[in-house]
């Protein structure tokens, strides 16, 4: 069991990093996006198949989370946001959080999908997800 947990994690890290890089997880060559947040097919570089690897909703939930955690928070520490005038605090502060929302959501996507190929999940295995067993 620890070999199979060192196995995991030592491809684990290398994959991850490549997606956040917004690269192929498997070689770290070719581009992991064809637009904004739109996964390639397949890798130009290795040809490996990179739509089966499913993001779902997770990069978006780990995105809100982090932004949440790591910005608003310690931002609500500051004297300037609770004294200054909403008019123009609110704007600034809303066009921020959306800049950095939508600079970190792809390498969080891409990280994710760097996670799925490291723990080999693929489309096919929904059916174990305990969410749809539910239905």
């Amino acid at each position: 069991m620890a070999t199979i947990m060192q196995e995991i994690s030592h491809a684990l890290a290398p994959s991850v990093f490549r997606g956040v890089k917004g690269r192929c997880p498997a070689c770290g060559q070719g581009r992991l996006f064809w637009k904004y947040l739109k996964v390639n097919g397949r890798c130009e570089a290795c040809d490996q198949d990179l739509a089966r690897y499913p993001a779902d909703d997770g990069p978006a939930y780990l995105t809100i989370l982090l932004v949440g955690h790591l910005i608003v928070a310690p931002m609500l520490f500051f004297p300037i946001v609770w004294r200054s005038n909403p008019l123009y605090s609110l704007p600034i502060i809303l066009s921020a959080l959306a800049i950095v929302t939508l600079a970190v959501l792809p390498r969080v996507k891409g990280g994710w999908v760097g996670m799925m190929y490291a723990l080999g999940v693929k489309e096919a295995d929904a059916a174990l997800h305990t969410a749809d067993l539910a239905d």
